[in-house]
């Protein structure tokens, strides 16, 4: 614990010009530029050559989560315009999915916009749209200091995910600074998401096309899909100079026996695609500790469990094994727990040698990731990047970090 309370933040920052932030997409998805590196070495692709750069034998995992359009914007009699932030559901049910297939009332904590000119008791109403129907669709503020919100609708067939599409905004990173387009809907969304849930997109799989997931599989490389909700919280900055002290987000994780089975079977390396994925499957791993060593079986980790001296220090397969075994126990085919995981330099990889990800915002939590992944040599990548014209955050180009023993 003595090193990780030793990281500053102010060793995690770079100058990141305004013009090297990708505010809109590409054409194609898969023009954007691929940086590769391993042991040291940096070479230039594009996005394209992907499939090429990975060995047959490895399995990538995708986060399948799909963004709901989680601004939604109310007006009030006077005219005055009420935004309402989605960021974790209360009821029915804590479970993004379930919530999302509800036809009946949801209440959900969110960050509001004019939240001064809504007064209490005051119930916003709008016009909505959906399968030809037209339905209004309610606000009702229950709590102000929590910011908790229920929302209802009209229509009894109707989904709380049909009512997100027909009334809420592209909910786009703040630093983009600028409103979503109707370019923004497909294009800030994933080729593969299905879920429904996040309030950002995990932006690494932004560059897959259906082409580039053809030609993975035609070289045999075999893919799987977890869901990790991506929260308001992965832009939320660190304050602290001290990072360990960093208030860190809880996502939602949604496993399926079959994807744990697959990772129990698979020999050979195993590529996270983006953070998201990566975050999710390190907090896999500890879920099985956490079973071995007897600490519970709810499947949330602690921002710094992975730090604790553990009695049982198992290796991946005994983890996955344990994990199986409890899901065979219960009858269970999926299961849905919460990570506050936070990886910084001092944490050892035990699932990933191989990372698809963008370039991220200076002193941020991702850039401790990358840090802790490349072996603290992060600097040298974006100097790198920056200086032959790559484009960052979100909309910009992506990277092949490997972190192996080469053969």
């Amino acid at each position: 614990m003595e090193s990780i309370n030793s990281i500053k933040l102010s060793d995690y920052h770079y100058e990141l010009p305004e013009e090297r932030i990708a505010k809109f997409p590409l054409e194609e998805r898969d023009q954007s530029k691929l940086l590769h590196f391993e042991q040291g070495t940096i070479d230039h692709y594009s996005f394209k050559d992907l499939p090429a750069l990975l060995p047959s034998n490895s399995l990538m995992v995708f986060n399948n989560t799909k963004v709901i359009p989680a601004r939604m914007i109310f007006q009030r009699q006077s005219g005055a315009r009420i935004e309402i932030f989605l960021l974790q559901p209360v009821s029915p049910s804590n479970i993004i999915n379930q919530v999302m297939e509800s036809s009946h009332p949801v209440a959900w904590q969110a960050m509001i916009g004019n939240l001064k000119k809504w007064k209490d008791g005051e119930i916003l109403q709008g016009l909505i749209k959906v399968s030809e129907q037209e339905l209004i669709v309610k606000a009702k503020l229950l709590q102000r200091q929590d910011r908790l919100v229920e929302i209802s609708w009209e229509g009894a067939t109707v989904s709380f995910a049909e009512v997100v599409e027909a009334t809420g905004e592209v909910p786009l990173p703040p630093y983009l600074n600028r409103k979503a387009t109707e370019e923004d809907k497909p294009r800030y969304q994933t080729v593969y998401s299905k879920k429904e849930g996040a309030v950002a997109a995990p932006t690494a799989g932004l560059h897959f096309t259906e082409q580039t997931l053809e030609k993975l599989a035609q070289k045999g490389i075999k893919s799987e899909y977890l869901t990790l909700h991506v929260g308001a919280g992965t832009f939320q900055p660190i304050k602290e100079e001290l990072v360990s002290k960093h208030p860190m987000h809880r996502e939602q994780i949604v496993l399926e026996r079959g994807t744990i089975e697959a990772l129990s079977s698979h020999d050979g390396n195993i590529v996270a695609v983006g953070t998201t994925s990566m975050r999710s499957l390190e907090s896999i791993y500890w879920y099985g500790v956490k079973l071995l060593n007897n600490d519970g079986d709810e499947f949330h980790i602690a921002k710094l469990y992975p730090y604790q001296s553990h009695e049982v220090r198992a290796t991946l397969q005994e983890s996955l094994d344990a994990i199986l075994a409890y899901m065979k126990e219960n009858d269970m085919d999926e299961i849905t727990g919460n990570t506050e995981i936070f990886i910084m330099p001092g944490y050892e990889f035990r699932v990933c040698n191989g990372l698809v990800t963008n370039f991220h915002q200076p002193g941020s939590t991702l850039i401790l990731l990358v840090a802790a992944y490349t072996n603290n040599m992060w600097q040298g990548i974006y100097e790198e990047a920056l200086s032959h014209g790559y484009r960052f955050l979100s909309y910009g180009d992506s990277s092949l970090l490997w972190n192996r023993k080469k053969d």
